[in-house]
């Protein structure tokens, strides 16, 4: 794996925030205006990508403000310059055929700088209010199975027959095709049996939620293994970072937010209480406290700027390509990773070549 192939990327501000939305330094702001003054500074810091989330509803409550992702990301297309963008996507709110003209529109717009993150969803009240069926978590990946074939046809420019369980299409191209690539990148995340074969099958990236080293190194190797057609899979992470002079002074961060989170304690009630009990991701986080979301501080980037980029490498090394950060307060954290953690990281990978 070359130095290059490391990359940092940030959690876009969808949803307001990624930890306590209780945090005095941190109001839950999920406005246009603010994910875009964040992902323009990313940028200009040196962030090589942002994932954009997606739910129609906020799970910590419909009264919270939300950010719609699809039509945030080709905003952002159109304003930033560098910066990758991937847009997440739950297959059973939108047809293929429509999603896959729509990312193509975004790959256009941005240059050739656009992914889609396939995630199954798991929050029922979304769908069901809407009187859309949640299938069980079986059921959905092999919706989801059909429905990415339909849009990596499509997307790649070729012309799509497909006749399924759940899609018929017929006869069906898309122009104008991709002119910077073959078609824009597939992420896809999920830790369950489906979710790791479907990855293996069809996704150019597999994210996963952040969790300690040796269950991350046994999560790649077991869906690296796997049988496919193409490139190999790269693999990417997600984890909420807490960076400080010395580790002490990352501890008593993380204590703090631990104490900060407290209030937040019903809201994560609510939404167990509102989520597919298959769904892998909540089973993970059950194991231990953390901060953040998707795993947050179970990978434990928590420490002095050296023990961060320390075990970011060893994470590296297990075979994460891709870190996709969250922090709190956002802003200040974003720069002090940049600024301290970053060339840290550089550094230590030139010593070691």
């Amino acid at each position: 794996m070359t130095a290059s192939s490391l990359r940092f990327g940030v959690w876009a501000l969808t949803h307001g925030s990624w930890a306590s939305r209780h945090h005095p330094l941190d109001p839950p702001d999920a406005s246009w205006e603010r994910n875009r003054r964040q992902i323009l500074e990313a940028e200009a810091l040196g962030y090589e990508s942002t994932l954009l989330a997606q739910h129609i509803i906020h799970p910590s409550g419909d009264e919270q403000d939300l950010l719609e992702n699809w039509t945030g990301a080709a905003a952002l297309a159109a304003i930033t310059s560098k910066i990758e963008l991937i847009a997440a996507i739950k297959p059973l709110l939108i047809h293929p055929v429509v999603l896959a003209k729509m990312a193509l529109q975004i790959e256009a717009i941005s240059g050739g700088r656009f992914g889609i993150n396939l995630v199954n969803g798991w929050y029922r009240p979304e769908l069901e209010r809407a009187g859309i069926d949640f299938p069980p978590h079986d059921d959905r990946y092999a919706y989801g199975r059909e429905w990415i074939e339909i849009v990596q046809g499509l997307t790649s420019g070729r012309r799509v027959d497909f006749a399924g369980r759940h899609f018929n299409v017929d006869s069906y191209q898309l122009n104008p095709k991709d002119r910077f690539r073959e078609r824009p990148t597939i992420y896809l995340g999920g830790e369950s049996e489906p979710a790791r074969a479907l990855a293996a099958a069809a996704a150019d990236v597999y994210f996963m939620n952040g969790q300690p080293l040796a269950d991350i190194r046994a999560l790649i190797q077991d869906v690296a293994r796997r049988p496919r057609r193409g490139p190999p899979l790269r693999f990417g992470m997600a984890a909420f970072v807490i960076a400080r002079d010395t580790d002490a002074e990352a501890e008593a961060e993380l204590a703090n937010l631990f104490t900060i989170s407290e209030k937040d304690k019903p809201t994560r009630a609510a939404v167990v209480a509102n989520a597919d009990p298959e769904a892998q991701m909540f089973k993970t986080a059950a194991k231990e406290p953390r901060v953040g979301t998707n795993g947050g501080t179970s990978a434990r980037l928590v420490g002095s700027y050296e023990t961060v980029a320390n075990r970011i490498l060893a994470f590296h090394a297990a075979g994460v390509e891709l870190f996709m950060l969250q922090f709190q307060p956002v802003d200040e954290n974003m720069r002090r990773f940049a600024e301290q953690v970053i060339p840290r990281v550089r550094r230590l990978q030139a010593r070691a070549a």
